[in-house]
Parts: structure tokens; sequence; C-alpha cells
């Protein structure tokens, strides 16, 4: 599968490793959207955002182009944002991010690598159980990925 134009044009602005693992879970077979407000964003996008609880910052990577957002579709084409299926579309989009040799973290599974976990329902649960331990509510993102801050400052 190809990404559509409509999918293209969101991908204006971001940076182009990110791009490549985009296109390539498309390609791989992972049937997605980008979202709307899924690719750059300016500071005036992330404020309505973040005002509407949308987000949790205002020190968005979408505000650079290090980040995406990404919706599955279900069966009969339409964007569902039930979880069962953000689960094998972050599988695609490790695969992607590995294939690619771009390190990516997703929002389903905060603090940690894409590559660093054998599926996205581990690296869910050990997110989960990291939060739990220190006392903390976890946050899920699960249409979020991002380049990794470190590589991509």
């Amino acid at each position: 599968m190809t990404l559509s134009a409509r999918c293209e044009l969101r991908l204006a602005g971001v940076h182009e490793d990110l791009v490549r693992v985009v296109r390539n879970a498309a390609e791989g077979g992972a049937r997605f959207r980008v979202t709307a407000d899924g690719g750059v964003r300016t500071l005036e996008q992330q404020r309505r955002l973040f005002e509407r609880g949308a987000t949790k910052t205002m020190q968005s990577r979408h505000l650079t182009g290090h980040a995406v957002d990404v919706v599955p579709l279900d069966d009969a084409g339409n964007v569902s944002w039930a979880w069962s299926l953000f689960f094998p579309l972050a599988d695609a989009f490790r695969a992607a991010s590995i294939a690619e040799g771009v390190p990516v973290v997703w929002g389903g599974a905060w603090g940690q690598l894409m590559s660093d976990y054998a599926n996205a329902k581990a690296g869910q649960a050990a997110y989960v159980a990291r939060m739990r331990e220190q006392g903390r509510k976890p946050f899920l993102d699960g249409p979020h990925f991002e380049l990794f801050r470190a590589r991509y400052p």
C-alpha cells in the first residue's frame, strides 16, 4: 500500500528519516492515515490542541517536524481509534523503524525505543508497569511516533 496524496501532504516538513519510516510501514501493508494535525504543527495549532486537552505539552516534537500522528484503518477502510488496532500499527512502525535504521519512540510506550521491545503490547506493558512503580499515571498516545531525541535533538 502507498500513502494517499492527502497523507503525503500532511507529511510536508516532517523530518525525512521519519517520513521514510512512515512510507516503509505503508509499503509493508500497514493501513493508516496521517491525522489532520499529525505532521508539522504551528505554535498556534499546538496551543489549540493543548487548550482542549488533546496534547499534554507545548514542547511537542510536531513543532520541529520530529513527530507524526497516524490512526489505523479498520477492515472496511474507516479510521478507527480502537486500541486493538494500534498494536498491529505500532508493530508495523517498529519493523519499519528497524528496517530503515531510524530510532523511533511510540507514544504507547514512552521512554524506550521501539527496537528495544519484542512487540507493541510488550513495550506498552513495560511502560505502564514502570509508570505504576513510580506512582505515576501512564499517558498512552497510540497515534504518536517520534524520532529519538538523543539522535535527533
